[in-house]
């Protein structure tokens, strides 16, 4: 690639930047700046006048009872990504190494669980959530398992078929039952993207909204659904508070990314040249 290519396409990796993280940086300058000030210039960075100090922030803890939702919202998201890392990456074993009609069927029904709109379950899935006892905290992880275990088994089912079936006849030999085999072999092995999986769950289940406030509601809120609190009625809206809490919303999740990002492409690369 020539040096005027590398330029061009440099130049076009740097907009696509600015184009992202733009936005953030609004919030996060916005968050700072009295209510009354954020509308009339949401692009100005903040000065003497308008600077507000933590007082957004503190009102929006206050308001939100952030707390109680940060920490039910790690809970959920917590659980929720384990139980779909366990039950999927089992299932996916299984579907490989068993390989018949009944693992086959199973496999595609979850697939075609991916094309499924949302919003045409919602209604039926509230439901049932409500006939089963599942609008709680703990119920809601049940759902998140079965909404998450579609892409989860794909990409977890790609990466076993390429696991010699060898280590685990010789884990027989040696003794090992299914239970023992899949957590002492198979389950190391599908580290890579076990680690995929969990960042795009976790990333996904913490910033959902639609699904937490269908089913548990202003009972035990969640993050997006305290945050949507703030906003009252006739369209009246505390801009302020808002843009800070979609900051301490927005900070554990980005960490989260920052660290694992690494990760993620190394996961994806390895099912898909080993699928």
């Amino acid at each position: 690639m020539s040096k005027k290519n590398n330029a061009l396409l440099t130049a076009a990796l740097v907009l696509l930047a600015v184009i992202f993280i733009a936005p953030i940086a609004i919030v996060l300058m916005n968050s700072f700046k009295g209510q009354f000030f954020i509308t009339d210039a949401p692009f100005a960075l903040p000065n003497r006048q308008t600077f507000a100090g933590f007082e957004n922030y503190i009102n929006g803890i206050e308001k939100t009872g952030f707390i109680d939702a940060f920490v039910r919202s790690v809970f959920i998201t917590v659980v929720s990504v384990f139980g779909i890392l366990l039950f999927s990456s089992m299932a996916a074993w299984y579907i490989v190494r068993k390989n018949d009609v009944v693992s086959k069927v199973f496999y595609y029904a979850l697939i075609f669980s991916m094309i499924v709109p949302f919003q045409m379950v919602m209604f039926t899935m509230s439901k049932t959530a409500n006939t089963l006892g599942l609008e709680n905290p703990v119920g809601i992880t049940v759902l998140y398992l079965g909404f998450g275990a579609g892409l989860s088994v794909f990409m977890f089912t790609g990466f076993v078929r390429s696991i010699p079936i060898q280590l685990e006849e010789a884990a027989s030999i040696d003794g090992c039952g299914p239970i023992r085999t899949f957590f002492s072999i198979i389950f190391p092995i599908l580290k890579p993207t076990a680690i995929t999986v969990s960042i795009l769950n976790a990333m996904w289940i913490w910033n959902d909204y639609l699904l937490p406030y269908l089913v548990i509601g202003s009972e035990y809120r969640t993050i997006p659904v305290a945050v949507q609190y703030l906003q009252g009625g006739y369209g009246s809206r505390d801009m302020g508070a808002l843009m800070a809490m979609l900051v301490l919303a927005i900070i554990p999740i980005v960490i989260f990314y920052l660290i694992s990002q690494k990760q993620i492409i190394k996961g994806v690369i390895a099912g898909a040249v080993k699928g």
